[in-house]
């Protein structure tokens, strides 16, 4: 119970002041110490005395084993943080102050002392005002190697790298952050179905600066940091595509995804999202919420996911409105309305949402010839799908559908996020010097949710076969990322009136 409290909630700074007041359960000299050395004080006094001295090691015990679970489960995230060092070390300097007065607290010390990874010595507390009395105990490492330190996430880290094909587009290749030019190149190409021997990879920082990268040049390295971008083109360094005005082929691409298998594409996209809604953890949401400017490095997997989400919502509109044919362009709307509505068959919220989304956005709402040609029964379907969307009485729709759904299941992370952000930024840490825990149990409640979501306690299956050609297709998205030119591209279909 008291893990819970904690284990959803990782503190800042500034909230591990609320745990420091739990160390004045640690006294120096105990209460019940104070009345035995007063032999003139009743009986009843002395029996007072060693009642609340079992009260106070009830507490001690408590206090010890709820900062145990609390840092046994946030380890790997708590070792770099020097006011979690500073708060464990005060923690065990008052506790092993009573030791001496305590000795089943010896117990406790120990499972804090393999949870900290410290050794063993046999010398004398430096810290402790009584270590003269006290040098026959087992004392307990106090240096600053208490932790094994943690090491770069970068060698492992994940990342979606934009790789722009014309100065308004790039393909997003998901790709470790290890990843040579050589190896993305090929990706690219393979996405693109271009020979690769054609091919460079450059940055450019400015628009007649462009730098060629080696096959074996590392993309994420600190050469390139530069504050351009990572594009596509010919050897010559003239670019493989034109503006969108004038590239007929890459008008065309749409008929491509028109030839897929609506639930394919909706399998394909539920397997790249799990994969990463799998690797999120509860703590990277609180890190989100806590720390936004200092916890990057700890929410990976998260801003993937949410990454993910913008990007199949600029990928609805990409596809859209890169088709010239009326009749081609409400085979999509068709299309993109079957695949959400598969995506809420397979529990892929994030991926349902993304989709109506951008179905809604001004550029695209707006063709009304498109959507005066889709079929009756396709709007009924996209009205249906589109109420679980309204933000209404807070999301009451999408909230009912998506607990009648079993896990294992895809919320849609940007309205968990403002659910941990209200009860964050609506209460406060602490009420008159105490920790405000009410609030800590909400978010902890709304935390845990990500943890139920990953289970899958009735045998479900989340990932399922897609087609090699769908999942590359799906892996590797051409996206639009330009608001403007996203809304020449409306006008240009249908001219306003």
């Amino acid at each position: 119970m008291w893990s819970v409290h904690f284990c959803g909630t990782r503190f800042s700074a500034v909230e591990l002041r609320g745990l420091t007041a739990a160390l004045k359960w640690f006294p120096t000299v105990s209460s019940t110490e104070k009345i035995e050395r007063e032999p003139s004080k009743p009986a009843k006094f002395r029996f007072r005395g060693k009642e609340e001295g079992k009260e106070a090691l009830y507490r001690k015990r408590k206090v010890l084993h709820l900062v145990s679970h609390w840092s046994a489960l946030y380890r790997d995230f708590l070792r770099d943080d020097e006011q979690v060092k500073l708060f464990m070390k005060t923690l065990y300097r008052h506790a092993l102050d009573d030791l001496y007065e305590h000795p089943s607290l010896e117990k406790d010390l120990k499972e804090f002392q393999k949870l900290l990874r410290m050794h063993r010595r046999h010398t004398v507390d430096e810290y402790s005002p009584h270590r003269k009395n006290k040098a026959l105990f087992h004392q307990l490492s106090l240096k600053e190697n208490w932790l094994q330190p943690r090491g770069t996430q970068r060698e492992t880290r994940e990342v979606f790298c934009h790789v722009y094909v014309t100065m308004d587009s790039y393909l997003s290749v998901r790709t470790q952050v290890t990843v040579v030019a050589q190896d993305l190149l090929h990706a690219v190409a393979e996405r693109l179905e271009y020979p690769e021997e054609d091919m460079v990879l450059v940055t450019v920082a400015y628009p007649e600066e462009k730098l060629i990268l080696q096959p074996h040049d590392s993309i994420y390295s600190e050469s390139i940091t530069t504050p351009g971008r990572l594009l596509v083109c010919h050897k010559d360094l003239t670019e493989i595509m034109n503006p969108f005005t004038d590239n007929a082929e890459l008008q065309q691409r749409p008929v491509r995804l028109l030839g897929m298998n609506t639930w394919d594409v909706a399998v394909a996209l539920t397997n790249f999202e799990w994969s990463l809604f799998n690797s999120i953890h509860e703590h990277e949401l609180i890190y989100h919420t806590f720390s936004r400017q200092a916890g990057a490095d700890h929410t990976v997997a998260l801003d993937l996911l949410l990454q993910r989400c913008n990007e199949v919502q600029l990928w609805v509109m990409t596809e859209v409105l890169l088709c010239a044919s009326l009749c081609k362009r409400v085979q999509l709307f068709k299309k993109f309305i079957k695949i959400a509505a598969h995506c809420k068959a397979q529990r892929n919220l994030n991926s349902f949402f993304a989709i109506i989304m951008g179905l809604n956005t001004a550029a695209v709402s707006r063709l009304n010839q498109t959507w005066e040609k889709v079929p009756g029964k396709f709007k009924k379907l996209f009205s249906e799908l589109e109420t679980l969307t309204d933000p209404s009485l807070n999301h009451k729709a999408y909230r009912d559908a998506f607990k009648r759904m079993k896990p294992p299941k895809i919320p849609f992370l940007p309205l968990l996020l403002k659910d941990i952000t209200f009860i964050h930024e609506g209460n406060k840490t602490f009420l008159d010097n105490l920790v405000n825990f009410e609030k800590l149990h909400m978010i902890a409640d709304s935390v845990r949710l990500i943890r139920y979501c990953q289970t899958d306690h009735m045998g479900n299956e989340v990932a399922q076969k897609d087609s090699q050609d769908v999942r590359t297709y799906v892996h590797h998205l051409h996206i639009i990322d330009n608001q403007q030119t996203l809304f020449e591209l409306s006008h240009r279909l249908e001219p306003r009136v």
